[in-house]
C-alpha cells in the first residue's frame, strides 16, 4: 500500500518536577537544601530517510508522544531526560501545521531533521531557590509541559525523471523495463494508482531515479479523478518524459492527447510546463507509430522519439538524452551556486574595505 498523505498529533514529553530535599547526614548540622532539577522531556523528531518510500508505516498511529523527563532527586541529582521519539519519513515529505496552515519544513534530502514538538524543560529543585534571605527553601519547579502540534504530512515523490501521459500509455511497462521496479501492469486504464519509483543504472557510475506518475485525464488540474493526488508528484521531477500512445484503445487522437496533458500541467502550475521534456511515441511496434510520430513532430515543432518497451527499441537513445539533460541541469546549478558564492564574497570584501577619504577631508588636510 502506498500512502502519501496523513495527519498525526505529536507531543513532546513533559519536564520532570524538581526535588525538594535537605541534606541529612550524621555530624552534618544544617546540611541545607540538596534537591536536584527534573529532567527534560523528550522531543518528537522527524527525519527524512532514503530507505523509506511511503507513509504507510504511520497509518493507524494517530498520536505520537515522547516520554516525560524523570523527577530530580536528593543529593543534587538531576532527573534523566526523556527519550526523543524519532519518526522516519520519505524524502520529499512536507510537514504542514494543520491548525495554523503554514509549512513547518520541506524534507527533501536524506538526513534532513526537524524537531516538531519540543519537550518541556525540567523543574528546578529547591537548591535553586536558596538565597541569603531564604536559607531553607521548600519551593520546587513542577516542570514545563511538552509542546503539542497537529501535523499534516504530505509526500511529493522526489525523482530525476517523471513519466507522464494518458492512462495506458505504457509508463509502467517502460519503468519495469529500464529499472528493477515491479509496478502492476495490465491492459486497462488506471492500472497504476500511485507513483512507482525505480533506479536506472547506466554503467557502473551513473544512475538516476525514474518515477511512473499515474495517468492524467482532462480536468486533472481542477481535481477531476485523482488529479491533485497525481500532479503534486510531478512537481518534484526535474525532467519529464511524455509518453504518447500511437493508437489509443478509446480511439482518441494521439496529438490531442499530448496537447491536453500539456495544458493540464500549465493550468496546475506554469512552472511544470517549462520543465525539460522528452516527447516519446510509445509502443512503436504498432503500425500507426510512424505516422503518429510524423504528425506530432509537425504539430509541436520539435523531435519526437520512438520507443518500444516490449522490444527495447529506442531505449538507449532515450537514456542518453535523459543523461544529457540532467548533466546540463547539474552544470547550470553549479554555475549558479558559484556565481552566488562569488557575489557573496565580493559584497563581504567591499563591506570590510576602508572607505576612501572624502573631498572635504582632503581639502582640510591641504589647508593645514
Amino acid at each position: 500500500m502506498f500512502v502519501d498523505q496523513i495527519e498525526i498529533t505529536c507531543k513532546g514529553g513533559d519536564g520532570g518536577p524538581g526535588c525538594s530535599s535537605f541534606r541529612r547526614e550524621a555530624h552534618v548540622p544544617r546540611g541545607g537544601p540538596d534537591g536536584g532539577d527534573g529532567g527534560r522531556g523528550g522531543h518528537v523528531v522527524i527525519i527524512a530517510d532514503e530507505n523509506v518510500d511511503s507513509l504507510v508505516h504511520l497509518v493507524g498511529i494517530r498520536h505520537w508522544f515522547a516520554s516525560n523527563g524523570n523527577p530530580g532527586t536528593s543529593s543534587l541529582k538531576t532527573g534523566k531526560d526523556g527519550e526523543d521519539l524519532v519518526i522516519r519519513v520519505p524524502m520529499g515529505t512536507i510537514l504542514r501545521d494543520s491548525q495554523r496552515g503554514f509549512v513547518l519544513r520541506d524534507l527533501t534530502d536524506h538526513g534532513d531533521t526537524v524537531i516538531v514538538a519540543k519537550g518541556g524543560e525540567g523543574g528546578y529543585g529547591n537548591t535553586r531557590f536558596m538565597s541569603s534571605t531564604n536559607r531553607a527553601p521548600r519551593e520546587f519547579g513542577p516542570g514545563e509541559p511538552g509542546e503539542k502540534r497537529e501535523l499534516l504530512l504530505e509526500l511529493k515523490v522526489v525523482a530525476d525523471v517523471g513519466l507522464i501521459g494518458k492512462p495506458n500509455a505504457g509508463k509502467s511497462t517502460l519503468l519495469s523495463r529500464m529499472t528493477r521496479a515491479t509496478p502492476e501492469i495490465a491492459n486497462y486504464p488506471f492500472t497504476t494508482k500511485h507513483p512507482n519509483l525505480g533506479i536506472v543504472r547506466v554503467g557502473y557510475e551513473r544512475q538516476f531515479v525514474m518515477a511512473d506518475i499515474p495517468g492524467l485525464i482532462e480536468g486533472a488540474h481542477a481535481g477531476v479523478g485523482l488529479g491533485h493526488e497525481f500532479l503534486r508528484h510531478v512537481e518534484r521531477t526535474r525532467v519529464l518524459v511524455h509518453l504518447v500512445e500511437p493508437n489509443p484503445d478509446d480511439q482518441t487522437d494521439p496529438i490531442e492527447n499530448y496537447l491536453q496533458i500539456r495544458e493540464e500541467l500549465r493550468l496546475y502550475d506554469d512552472d511544470l510546463a517549462q520543465r525539460p521534456e522528452i516527447v516519446v511515441i510509445s509502443k512503436s511496434e504498432l503500425l500507426d507509430a510512424d505516422a503518429a510520430k510524423e504528425l506530432l513532430e509537425e504539430r509541436i515543432g520539435k523531435p519526437v522519439l520512438q520507443i518500444s518497451a516490449m522490444t527495447g527499441k529506442g531505449l538507449p537513445v532515450l537514456t542518453k538524452q535523459i543523461i544529457e539533460i540532467l548533466d546540463r541541469l547539474k552544470q547550470a546549478e553549479e554555475d549558479a551556486e558559484a556565481e552566488a558564492a562569488y557575489l557573496a564574497r565580493k559584497t563581504s570584501s567591499e563591506a570590510q574595505a576602508p572607505s576612501a577619504p572624502s573631498a572635504v577631508d582632503s581639502s582640510a588636510e591641504n589647508a593645514e
